[in-house]
């Protein structure tokens, strides 16, 4: 696994061959009073060291080929009130460099390492601390920023592996949910069962706070209070992932509070999925990710009109953006060290070929991870907004779309590997299934074991 990161660190200083770069990770966050909340390593620090303590920094140095780790002097204050954490030693093989050094050294290996060198590449984190130490006569290009987004977007083996884990546990935990949600219970309850069914297999992440939306709440695209009472005939859409060693996985599945779908809602649901598997055969290398999100609008608009929802010709009903009444967001992001990975550096966008405004453009390419999360919703925002009612009034058939109000939504989200040839699904559908007849047959199951 050090070999992964230490490849990481040859690939920056490769391209930023004639500077220095120094990193700061992250600090604990102060949540109130002596208490702060859960770390989570910076994801760019993370990427570059499999370092998860806090307080610590790397420099790296290209004409040296060297890297060093810097870590925090643990004082016995420290060691008495938070434990054991790892010394200079330790941090060499726990991490794999040579080099590992106290951050009180820093100044001092600092002065030294930067002689030679015009160019500097500190992240934020660094040039707020260290600052005076570069002698930086301007305000640094964000070159360093940029170009680790361009590296983080393709993912290696040993970056997969580690996303594949985080898939299987997520796959499995939102089984667990689909196995064990009952009428009556709380969205709180079926959340705790997601989320100890991660921890419990050692993952100390989420990779988000999940999301647990029963009946109309599925309407909310980031739904958190997680509060509300499941009821029998209604759906329970679950958007939740996490996170093994920094690499989210993020799945969403909607099935019934009771056994089955209803009619209307195997309709609606019937639509998505077919959308979601249309897209999913369409990803390729090569493919610009707004004509994926605009084929997925295509079909979701001739779903809605089958089922007397919207009217017309369906390219005006895309192009004049009334399907997104229904389908507010994407079709889906990167996926990665963040659950919404950055675009891929500058590099690679691409522009917008359609007039109307779509959040992920690029090229997609073998080593991307890309969710493909389709959904359709009924918001009452968006439904009841007069001066959609009267842009739309020819396109929507509003009194109808009235009628779902109450209704929610329906989201099915899988994580995809774009290769050469068909796309690998991290996602196991035979563990957490998406086919209708599937998860009935998992709800029927399961409720009749709590009657």
């Amino acid at each position: 696994m050090n070999n992964l990161y230490s490849n990481h660190r040859k690939s920056l200083m490769s391209r930023l061959s004639d500077g220095l770069t120094l990193l700061s990770g992250g600090a604990e966050v102060l949540r109130n009073g002596d208490v702060s909340h859960p770390f989570r390593q910076d994801s760019d620090f993370l990427y570059l060291s499999g370092v998860g303590e806090p307080n610590c920094h790397l420099l790296l140095d290209p004409k040296r080929r060297t890297s060093t780790l810097f870590i925090q002097r643990i004082d016995a204050h420290h060691k008495v009130w938070e434990g054991y954490v790892p010394g200079l030693a330790e941090c060499r093989k726990l991490y794999g460099f040579e080099r590992v050094a106290y951050s009180d050294e820093l100044p001092k290996r600092l002065k030294k390492a930067k002689k030679g060198y015009r160019k500097f590449y500190p992240n934020i984190a660094a040039l707020a601390k260290h600052a005076k130490l570069l002698p930086l006569k301007k305000k640094p290009c964000l070159e360093l920023a940029d170009l680790l987004q361009e590296l983080r977007a393709l993912k290696d083996e040993g970056e997969l592996a580690l996303m594949k884990k985080a898939g299987d546990i997520t796959a499995r935990a939102h089984r667990r949910v689909m196995d064990q949600a009952r009428p009556g219970m709380r969205e709180y309850e079926a959340q705790a069962l997601f989320d100890s069914a991660c921890l419990g297999s050692g993952l100390k992440h989420l990779a988000f706070p999940s999301i647990v939306a029963a009946g109309n709440n599925g309407a909310v695209l980031h739904y958190r209070k997680n509060d509300a009472v499941l009821k029998n005939g209604e759906l329970l859409l679950v958007d939740a992932g996490a996170e093994h060693n920094g690499y989210a996985a993020d799945i969403t599945r909607t099935f019934p509070v009771g056994r089955r779908f209803t009619p209307l809602q195997r309709d609606v649901y019937a639509i998505v999925l077919e959308t979601q598997k249309s897209c999913i055969e369409m990803l390729r290398p090569g493919l610009n990710s707004a004509e994926l999100h605009v084929h997925s609008m295509t079909m979701l608009a001739d779903g809605l009109k089958s089922i007397g929802l919207l009217t017309g010709d369906t390219t005006g009903l895309v192009e004049s953006e009334a399907v997104r009444l229904f389908y507010p967001h994407g079709i889906g992001h990167l996926l990665g060290l963040d659950v919404h990975d950055g675009a891929g550096g500058s590099k690679r966008k691409l522009e917008n070929p359609f007039k109307f405004p779509i959040r992920f453009v690029a090229k997609l390419e073998p080593g991307f991870v890309i969710t493909i999360e389709p959904g359709l919703y009924f918001i009452e925002a968006l439904l009841n907004d007069p001066k959609k009612r009267a842009k739309y009034k020819n396109s929507v058939r509003f009194s109808k779309a009235e009628k779902m109000l109450g209704f929610g939504g329906v989201r099915i989200e899988d994580d995809l590997l774009v290769r050469n040839g068909a796309p690998l699904n991290l996602t196991d559908s035979r563990v957490c299934p998406k086919e209708i007849a599937q998860i009935e047959d998992v709800r029927r199951a399961a409720l009749c074991r709590s009657s």
